[in-house]
């Protein structure tokens, strides 16, 4: 019975995937708008009541596209931020130096998928609203982040940034509330340079930088070191 039982999850795995294989690629020819259960089901040689077993509708489809690729960023920034320095007595980098290469991370990823990238940063598809499912995908870059300018602070490698006074108030809520361990000054900041991190590369990925910029990874690499300084990071070697 374990057996049958087997077979059938090993089933509805590889069906699941090969669903959302599908749908990627409607999503890179058609966009997210146009993703409809009925064209996969279609292109996949299944009926339509048969994918509807595996997601009831276009949004539930569209949640796990949704948390496959914030998942999926997200693990490239925890890799990159766990990645040890080179040399002979291998550490771990320091922060100012985890934060660019977390950027860095986030921003090949981008590169290399971008499709996936604009259905979570992109425009709002019309008539969808995200679950609860996707907040914790959705904050893995953010916490790994968050994690860095942490650890600087626990070291007393961390230089507090100014925060305006109308500001205190909503930094330490931000600070309870996902940052726990983080002073508020480093709270405000982490926003806004998480902010402009995905800036940078919505720029690059939708078209903002042509006929613009050429060198565009020597361009993300500065400004990722700048707002690594931003947060109070410092640089290696700095006092």
């Amino acid at each position: 019975m374990s057996t049958i039982r087997g077979a059938r999850e090993r089933a509805r795995i590889e069906v699941t995937a090969a669903i959302k294989d599908e749908a990627r690629k409607q999503l890179a020819e058609e966009g997210a708008p146009k993703l409809s259960l009925r064209s996969v089901a279609r292109e996949l040689g299944m009926v339509s009541s048969a994918l509807y077993r595996y997601f009831p509708s276009r949004d539930d489809l569209l949640t796990a596209l949704i948390v496959d690729a914030f998942d999926a960023i997200g693990a490239a920034a925890e890799r990159a931020a766990a990645e040890p320095a080179a040399g002979e007595r291998a550490g771990v980098l320091p922060p100012a130096e985890r934060w660019v290469a977390v950027s860095c991370a986030v921003r090949e990823w981008a590169l290399a998928h971008p499709h996936e990238y604009a259905l979570v940063y992109g425009s709002p598809v019309p008539g969808y609203i995200a679950p609860m499912d996707t907040v914790g995908p959705a904050a893995r870059v953010g916490l790994v982040l968050i994690d860095i300018v942490r650890g600087a602070y626990r070291a007393g490698d961390l230089t507090l940034p100014p925060l305006a006074d109308e500001l205190r108030a909503d930094a330490e809520r931000m600070a309870a509330e996902f940052a726990e361990g983080v002073p508020p000054e480093a709270v405000a900041a982490l926003v806004a340079a998480w902010a402009q991190l995905f800036g940078l590369i919505s720029f690059e990925l939708f078209g903002q930088f042509n006929r613009v910029v050429e060198e565009r990874e020597a361009l993300f690499r500065q400004s990722a070191g700048e707002l690594a300084r931003s947060v109070g990071l410092r640089d290696a070697g700095t006092d």
